[in-house]
Parts: C-alpha cells; sequence; structure tokens
C-alpha cells in the first residue's frame, strides 16, 4: 500500500514519462505493461511486462 502511495505522489505527466521509459533486455528502451507496484528498499518497483515482446521487465522508481 505504501509504495501505491508514494507513486501516486509523483505527478501524473512524470509517472506516463516512467511507464514508457524501461529497460528491455530484447528490446532496449520500451513501454512496460500489465504492471504492478510494489515495495522496494530504493522505491516503488513496477513489475509487468514489455508492451513490445511480451518479456517480464521491472523499474525502480527512486
Amino acid at each position: 500500500m505504501e509504495a501505491a502511495k508514494q507513486w501516486l505522489a509523483i505527478p501524473k505527466h512524470t509517472r506516463e514519462k516512467l511507464v514508457r521509459n524501461v529497460f528491455c533486455s530484447n528490446c532496449g528502451e520500451t513501454e512496460i505493461v500489465k504492471y504492478t507496484i510494489e515495495s522496494g528498499d530504493y522505491g516503488p518497483i513496477l513489475k509487468g511486462k514489455c508492451k513490445t515482446c511480451g518479456t517480464e521487465i521491472a523499474r525502480v522508481i527512486e
């Protein structure tokens, strides 16, 4: 729940940029889709799938 609060505290336009700027080992820079938000040591973590190839990817939001 805390991770979701931290994520929603980020302005919407910034969240949209973060979602569209995730690294995939197959595709390079991509968009994350079907993601969940989890707590991490350094901030919220988005865990989901690459929009292009479907590989599982993640992004830490510092």
